[in-house]
């Protein structure tokens, strides 16, 4: 077969679940709204952390950095699935399929280093909250968020590049909703069994190192909190652990059955639905789990519109 990735006119054809499902026009504006509420929910708590000074603390600022990357993430793929279905051609040039490939890993891979620090963050404020400051100085939260960004990148740099060397032959169609490693590998006309084999380790590795020291900090943190005099203190606790572990819950469950989970156990349409949830659905209910019930974030957000009667009584 002709290969043809060497030029830069060349394409790729995505099929998605707009083009793949019998509903289109539903899934267009499920889409369209849910855009919209992550949209409007990762600005609006963005906004508010960067306003009131109650929130600049360690703990919000991560969690800014976590609404943006979310942010940025729905925005990668949401206006683009959109854009191409009402335009009726769902193309992706060569070099926008790598671009792309890079920063949904580069965002992906962040997310899942930003947790675990997340996790650690609420580690050291339950059982060191005399020396919360300390452990959790400007310059190490600055350096958390540094190092996830920056261990991201270039993982998926590497990654991005070493894929799209490939050569590909003519078959364009991506049966995936974006551009990623297993769907374009389908593609590629030379053995990339041992490539395969290290990307699959790779991600194993990038999600069970974070995922270990996740579980391993909340297993200690439920501890304490178990251990507190105070049930106000206890409830607060657990609440905003709560919090953390549902968007860990979320964000792992998708990654392991996509990532982890061999091929043979799902198929393009299931990935095709799985891929909305971690695009679309996931950065829309992370900053409503984190702000609904948050007595802090409430607040801010009464400052805001001058009420009195969203934050919760705890």
């Amino acid at each position: 077969m002709e290969f043809w990735n060497t030029t830069f006119g060349n394409y790729f054809i995505l099929i998605g679940i707009l083009q793949d499902s019998k509903y289109p026009g539903l899934v267009c504006a499920t889409i369209t709204f849910l855009y919209l509420v992550a949209l409007i929910s990762n600005g609006l708590l963005l906004l508010l952390i960067a306003m009131d000074k109650r929130l600049h603390v360690p703990m919000y600022f991560l969690l800014s950095q976590l609404s943006l990357m979310d942010l940025l993430f729905t925005t990668i793929i949401s206006p683009r699935t959109l854009l191409d279905y009402f335009r009726g051609q769902s193309t992706i040039s060569f070099i926008g399929c790598g671009f792309q490939m890079f920063l949904v890993m580069t965002l992906g891979g962040a997310e899942d280093i930003l947790l675990a620090f997340m996790a650690y963050d609420r580690y050291v404020a339950i059982q060191q909250p005399l020396n919360y400051m300390i452990f959790m100085s400007p310059k190490i939260y600055w350096s958390m968020v540094a190092i996830s960004w920056l261990v991201a990148s270039l993982n998926s740099l590497v990654h991005s590049t070493y894929t799209m060397h490939f050569p590909f032959c003519r078959a364009r169609e991506i049966n995936h909703l974006l551009c990623e490693i297993p769907p374009l590998l389908k593609l590629a006309c030379a053995d990339t069994t041992k490539y395969q084999f290290m990307v699959y380790t790779m991600d194993v590795t990038f999600l069970f190192i974070p995922l270990s020291a996740i579980l391993t900090s909340y297993t200690l943190v439920l501890t304490a909190v178990l251990h507190m005099p105070s049930t106000q203190g206890r409830q607060k606790a657990l609440l905003t652990c709560s919090s953390h572990l549902t968007v860990v819950g979320l964000y792992y469950g998708a990654a392991v059955f996509m990532y982890v989970l061999p091929s043979a156990y799902h198929s393009p349409q299931q990935d095709n639905i799985l891929s909305v949830f971690y695009t679309i659905i996931t950065p829309t209910l992370n900053p409503l789990i984190y702000s609904l019930r948050n007595k802090d974030v409430l607040g801010a957000l009464n400052k805001v519109l001058g009420k009195g009667s969203l934050a919760p009584k705890l």
